[in-house]
């Protein structure tokens, strides 16, 4: 498939006739005819059904279509950005704070060797807040565990997290050895954030699956304080190996949780690629790549690359 073949097919829905889309790219209309049918047959279907006057575009079409001006786009945008030998601009990223605990670091030293004229903007916060500014268009990229409603939203799956339960050796109830499970927990007191963050419905549904009812003696919304209760020894807490970043005494330790249900997913979201500057492109690829180095150098514990993390949707 060339890029002509897709300029080509543009063109004739535009035109919506064979020999005005000709005219239009100042070829012959049976040269045009022939690359339309290259295309199609490369597609193995027929994007253009001919009439008696002039040419629609199929379902197929209408849907290769959308695709095509996309694919056009990008391209018109690479060449932009090569004109102009580097690419620059204002890229804003959501995150969570345990997020931004491994990964906001690694990402702006790789943003900054790599893309230096690109300004970074790290915006932390709670999931559904951030979902909120990422739908009023105030970040470019949110690094999220909810799709949420908005159909057109380009998402990526992009990590894995085990949890752990983090709290100190001597805290009554909690367990020995290198790892629990759930229905070690019951008699642990926990410091927890409140229900409406995504880790907490998490680990609740999780409790409940097992039928096993949490010990939440305090609600804390605020990883620095909430790590400070649990530095203090006043309970425990479940959360990704990130909060580790924050504990700064020996008596803590951190075990995973081994339970299939337990495990917090991270999603890459933002605007639909046609409406994402090129900049905010390159970023995105950056914190895919970035991701990927801190899970394959071992230093993200707990976290695995989603095996879905193909494609986008």
């Amino acid at each position: 498939m060339e890029l002509r073949q897709i300029n080509y097919f543009i063109t004739v829905v535009e035109c919506g006739s064979m020999g005005k889309a000709a005219l239009s790219l100042g070829v012959t209309p049976s040269t045009l005819s022939q690359q339309i049918s290259r295309l199609e047959g490369e597609l193995s279907t027929m994007l253009l059904q001919r009439t008696s006057t002039g040419v629609v575009p199929t379902d197929a079409g209408l849907e290769f279509l959308q695709r095509a001006k996309t694919i056009v786009h990008h391209v018109e945008m690479a060449a932009s950005a090569t004109q102009s030998e580097r690419l620059s601009g204002r890229v804003s990223i959501g995150m969570a704070p345990t997020t931004a605990l491994k990964l906001a670091l690694p990402l702006l030293r790789a943003m900054r060797e790599r893309y230096p004229k690109i300004r970074v903007q790290i915006v932390e916060g709670l999931s559904g807040h951030l979902t909120t500014q990422l739908d009023a268009r105030k970040l470019d990229l949110l690094i999220g565990f909810e799709i949420g409603g908005n159909p057109r939203l380009s998402i990526l799956p992009l990590l894995k997290e085990d949890l752990f339960v983090i709290g100190r050796r001597d805290l009554p109830g909690m367990p020995n050895g290198r790892d629990c499970g759930i229905q070690h927990l019951e008699a642990l007191p926990l410091v927890m954030s409140t229900g409406r963050h995504t880790l907490v419905s998490i680990i609740m549904n999780a409790f409940r699956l097992k039928n096993v009812r949490p010990n939440i003696v305090l609600e804390v919304d605020g990883l620095n304080t909430l790590m400070a209760v649990v530095q203090e020894g006043m309970a425990a807490t479940i959360h990704p190996s990130s909060a580790m970043a924050l504990i700064h005494a020996d008596s803590i330790v951190s075990m995973p949780i081994i339970d299939q249900s337990l495990f917090r997913s991270s999603l890459l979201i933002s605007q639909p690629d046609e409406e994402l500057s090129v900049a905010a492109l390159a970023t995105r690829m950056m914190v895919k790549s970035v991701v990927q180095a801190l899970i394959e150098g071992g230093l993200w514990d707990g976290a695995s690359v989603d095996a879905t993390a193909t494609a986008f949707r």
